[in-house]
C-alpha cells in the first residue's frame, strides 16, 4: 500500500544532457546513489549510466497484444463457423486470411490501452490526484538530478552539494515534497 507523507530531496539542475551524463557518472563513481532523474526528453545513456535496470514493461505490451490477438481470432472463428455460418460463394467458413486486419487492429488496440492502463497504476496517477512538481522547467529546458536528503548525514548532504557544483548544476535547491508516495513500498 502507498504510504503518504512528507519528504526532503536535494535537487540539481543542469541545462544540458551531456553535463548531465558527466554528473552522473561521476556521482555514481563516488558511491553516492540518485535517487532519480528528471528530463524534457529522453537521454540516450542515462539508464545505463544510474544502473537502472531494463524494464518489464514490453512484457505486459506482449501480454495484451496476444490477449487482443486470441480475442479477435477466437472471436471470429466462433461468430463465422457457430454463431452465423453463412456461405459466400462457395468459400470456407474458417477463412483465416480474411481474419487479418481485424486481428491486427484488435492485437494493437488492446496492446496500446493496456500499456496506458499499466502506466498510470504503476505510476499512481489518476485526474483525481493533484501532483506536485519539483521544478517547472524540467518539462522544459532543464535537467534534474534528485537525492533523497534524509537518507544522508548533513555532512554528506554538503559533499553532494559540492560535487554538483563540481559536475556543472546551474542551481542546487532543497525541495520539500508534501504529498511524497512510495512506490516501492
Amino acid at each position: 500500500m502507498d504510504t503518504v507523507n512528507n519528504k526532503t530531496f536535494l535537487v540539481g539542475l543542469y541545462d544540458d544532457e551531456e553535463t548531465l551524463l558527466h554528473a552522473v557518472k561521476r556521482i555514481k563513481t563516488a558511491g553516492i546513489n540518485i535517487s532519480d532523474a528528471l528530463t524534457p526528453f529522453p537521454v540516450h545513456g542515462l539508464d545505463e549510466a544510474m544502473g537502472v535496470p531494463e524494464t518489464r514493461l514490453h512484457t505486459a505490451g506482449f501480454v495484451f497484444g496476444m490477449t487482443g490477438f486470441l480475442f479477435a481470432i477466437l472471436s471470429m472463428i466462433a461468430i463465422t463457423t457457430i454463431d452465423w455460418k453463412i456461405n459466400y460463394g462457395g468459400k470456407p467458413n474458417l477463412s483465416l486470411p480474411s481474419y487479418i486486419p481485424i486481428t491486427f487492429e484488435l492485437t494493437v488496440l488492446f496492446a496500446s490501452v493496456g500499456m496506458v492502463i499499466t502506466y498510470f497504476i504503476r505510476n499512481g496517477l489518476s485526474v483525481f490526484n493533484s501532483t506536485e512538481v519539483i521544478d517547472e522547467r524540467i518539462t522544459d529546458d532543464r535537467f534534474a538530478l534528485i537525492f533523497d536528503a534524509e537518507e544522508y548525514k548533513e555532512s554528506t548532504l554538503e559533499d553532494i552539494d559540492h560535487l554538483l557544483q563540481d559536475t556543472g548544476a546551474v542551481e542546487i535547491k532543497v525541495k520539500e515534497m508534501k504529498k511524497y508516495k512510495n512506490l516501492n513500498k
